[in-house]
């Protein structure tokens, strides 16, 4: 036959009467087999089909490194750092939304207002904390409930003086009795707490001003229903008395050693007038009770719970009223400044006392010590340490 290719082909040719055997297609002219492995070159060699069965049957390289099977694919790196940016934006728009919601809920006096003769501003920041006896917001259940009597209007029942220095110096926290024999611009010299009953949050506060010499940045107060709210938001504060104390007129009953009471035992834990030295006594229990309640109030357990923290929020932010100017991240600072004082890391004080005296027209009044009284106000105003000017916890 003619065409073909002696190579391999007389093999075949051999092999084509053996029994058994299918014999062999005879290639088309020109055609040519070859070893499997030796299948290149020429497109009319590599015509040749693979008969082979499909398992049996090499598989061209598709890995990497000429291996079999399928080649990995490539991993798409992790944008850890865009997560983490979207993740912190977010976070950044709520919480300025909070910021934004909590300044709207602010109740605002106008208490802090410009005179002839008013001091000049000082280093640090100065806020005058009040807390009052006003009834408003408590209905009859509630003022049986808390034991605040039917007495109308409102008077100042708590004064401190809060000096944050601009600095890394300690927070000082001094109280003012409102017995205070003091001037009251316009209305003579009278108890501290009758220039509130007077001309408001606005006279007290120049009040101050002109005893102390310290201009204040900043007023905060809270009447008896906001006081109760927030003790309750909280869950109750815990008070350490020395010893027992009854006071019917107060509705407090209470027993020595540390305890946590509920509102209404707090509310007369605060105001009542038991004890030998009767408003200085009261001082130094509002103190306590105060830096209690902030430290609850900052804590982990009460921070990071939604169930007390958004109560707190809430009923915190209608609780208080404060100046004009004040704005929310302005009264970020106070707590803690007052968490400082509370664990140590602060000054609690009292204004220097030299006595106490009776005064026709005023009853019993406290009587500064003029002196020591001057030379802790100088200190404050120059933002200068006053750890041995007071007695701590006085």
């Amino acid at each position: 036959m003619s065409g073909w290719s002696e190579e391999g082909a007389g093999d075949r040719r051999g092999r084509a009467g053996t029994a058994g055997e299918r014999p062999q297609k005879p290639l088309p002219p020109g055609w040519s087999v070859r070893p499997r492995g030796m299948r290149q070159g020429s497109p009319r060699d590599l015509d040749v089909r693979d008969v082979r069965p499909r398992e049996q049957r090499q598989r061209p390289p598709r890995g990497p490194g000429g291996g079999g099977g399928r080649a990995p694919k490539a991993r798409r790196p992790r944008r850890w750092g865009r997560r983490i940016g979207v993740t912190l934006l977010v976070l950044v728009v709520l919480l300025v939304g909070l910021g934004v919601w909590v300044d709207s809920r602010l109740n605002r006096v106008d208490a802090l207002a410009d005179y002839e003769g008013r001091p000049a501003a000082t280093p640090g920041a100065d806020w005058l904390i009040v807390g009052s006896d006003s009834r408003q917001g408590l209905d009859e259940a509630r003022r049986r409930e808390l034991g605040t009597g039917q007495a109308a209007g409102r008077r100042a029942d708590t004064m401190m003086l809060l000096h944050i220095p601009r600095g890394t110096g300690k927070p000082v926290l001094v109280s003012l009795p409102r017995d205070s024999y003091v001037p009251i611009p316009g209305r003579g010299r009278n108890k501290l707490n009758a220039a509130y009953a007077f001309g408001g949050p606005q006279l007290l506060a120049r009040t101050v001003e002109q005893v102390t010499g310290i201009r204040l940045d900043r007023y905060m107060e809270v009447g008896f229903d906001g006081f109760a709210s927030v003790v309750d938001a909280v869950g109750g504060v815990q008070i350490c008395p020395d010893k027992a104390m009854r006071d019917p007129m107060a509705g407090l009953n209470v027993k020595a050693g540390c305890q946590v009471v509920a509102s209404k035992q707090a509310l007369a834990y605060v105001r009542t007038r038991a004890g030998g030295r009767g408003d200085l006594d009261r001082v130094e229990r509002q103190q306590e009770f105060l830096g209690s309640l902030i430290k609850k109030s900052t804590s982990p357990a009460t921070a990071l719970n939604p169930f007390r923290s958004v109560p707190l929020l809430l009923r915190g932010t209608e609780a208080v009223a404060v100046d004009q100017a004040a704005h929310v991240w302005n009264l970020i600072r106070f707590p803690f400044a007052m968490r400082d004082i509370s664990s140590g890391g602060g000054v609690s004080t009292t204004v220097p006392v030299a006595g106490t005296a009776t005064i026709g027209g005023a009853g019993s009044v406290v009587q500064w010590d003029r002196q020591r009284a001057i030379a802790l106000f100088e200190a404050l105003q120059n933002d200068q340490p006053v750890d041995n000017l007071v007695d701590q916890g006085s």
